[in-house]
C-alpha cells in the first residue's frame, strides 16, 4: 500500500452506501526506517482523529448526524490515508443503521482492521455538542522570537542546547508556525505544535528555526511529528520528550499525532481555535 496508489490527488466517486474497502492503510515502517525510528519504539502515543461530517440514516430513513473522534495507537503497523478515511465515512450517508451503537461497532471494527490494532471510537450526538470544549496548547509560545529564517526544508542541525549552567530543566514550548505539505498532493498542512522536554535547555530560537524549516517539506502529519521527535532526541539528547501537533482540518477531518517518552496520560484531544 504505497501513498502514490491512494485516492489522494485523484478524482473519486463519493460512495453513499457503506463500503469498508474504501479505507487505504499505509505501513508506517518504511517512513520510520527513513526517519531513523528504531524497531523498539522510543515513544508511545496515539494519532487523534476528529470527524465533523459524520451522518447516516436511521431505520426509517431519517438522517442522523454526530461528531466522532478516533484514537489510533502509535504502535499500530499502519496509518490510514486521510482521503480514504473521508470517503469511508461518507459511505455511511445513505446507509441505514439500527442506532449509534451499531455505527460505533462498525467504525471500530473497520478502522481497527485497517490500522492493524485496536482503534478507540467516541461518538458525540447533537444533544451533547454544547458540552464540547476548545483550548489552546499549554506552554510558552516561542513565535515572537526575533529570528532570521532561510531554511524551509527540515534542518535538524539548527537545533542546539544552551550552556546555561542551570543543569537539567523541564519546560513546555509551543509554536503555531508549523506548516508542512501533503506527501502526495503537496497541499499545505497547518498546525500548532507543543514540545515538552526534560534535559539540557534547548535554545528557543534554534527550535523555532527548526520547526519553520518544515514549511516546504512533503510528509504526512504522523511522519512529521515522528521526525521532529527523532531530530530533537538526536540533536538535544533530552532525558524525556513529547511532541504533540494539532493540525487544521481538511475534508471534515483533523489529525493530531502525539508522541512521548514521558510517563503521562494522553492529552485531552481538545480542539484549538484554528481547528
Amino acid at each position: 500500500m504505497h501513498p502514490e496508489l491512494s485516492p489522494l490527488g485523484r478524482t473519486s466517486a463519493y460512495v453513499e452506501q457503506y463500503d469498508p474497502s474504501l479505507l487505504f492503510p499505509i505501513p508506517r515502517q518504511a517512513k520510520r526506517d527513513e526517519i531513523g525510528v528504531p524497531s523498539t519504539l522510543p515513544f508511545f502515543g496515539s494519532d487523534f482523529w476528529n470527524a465533523y461530517e459524520l451522518s447516516w440514516l436511521n431505520p426509517r430513513g431519517k438522517p442522523q448526524v454526530a461528531l466522532a473522534s478516533f484514537m489510533v495507537p502509535a504502535d499500530t503497523p499502519n496509518i490510514i490515508e486521510s482521503k480514504s478515511f473521508k470517503l469511508y465515512l461518507n459511505s455511511y450517508n445513505q446507509t441505514r443503521l439500527d442506532g449509534v451503537d451499531a455505527l460505533r461497532t462498525r467504525l471500530q471494527a473497520d478502522l481497527s482492521q485497517a490500522a492493524g490494532g485496536n482503534v478507540n471510537v467516541r461518538i458525540v450526538l447533537p444533544e451533547a455538542f454544547g458540552r464540547e470544549r476548545m483550548a489552546e496548547l499549554d506552554g510558552y509560545c516561542i513565535d515572537n522570537l526575533d529570528i532570521e529564517v532561510d531554511h524551509y526544508t527540515p534542518q535538524p542541525g539548527l537545533l542546539r542546547t544552551m550552556e546555561t549552567g542551570e543543569g537539567i530543566v523541564e519546560e513546555t514550548l509551543v509554536s503555531n508556525l508549523l506548516k508542512s505539505n501533503c506527501l502526495v498532493t503537496g497541499q499545505p498542512d497547518w498546525a500548532s505544535v507543543q514540545i515538552r522536554y526534560r534535559g539540557m535547555a534547548i535554545e528557543r530560537g534554534s527550535l523555532l528555526q527548526y520547526l519553520i524549516s518544515f514549511r516546504q517539506h512533503n510528509e504526512f502529519h504522523e511522519q512529521c511529528v515522528e521526525r521532529i521527535f527523532m531530530d530533537i532526541s538526536r540533536e538535544c539528547r533530552p532525558e524525556a520528550l513529547s511532541v504533540y501537533a494539532r493540525y487544521t482540518r481538511r475534508g471534515g477531518l483533523d489529525i493530531n499525532p502525539f508522541r512521548t517518552s514521558f510517563t503521562q496520560a494522553a492529552p485531552a484531544n481538545l480542539r484549538t481555535a484554528r481547528q
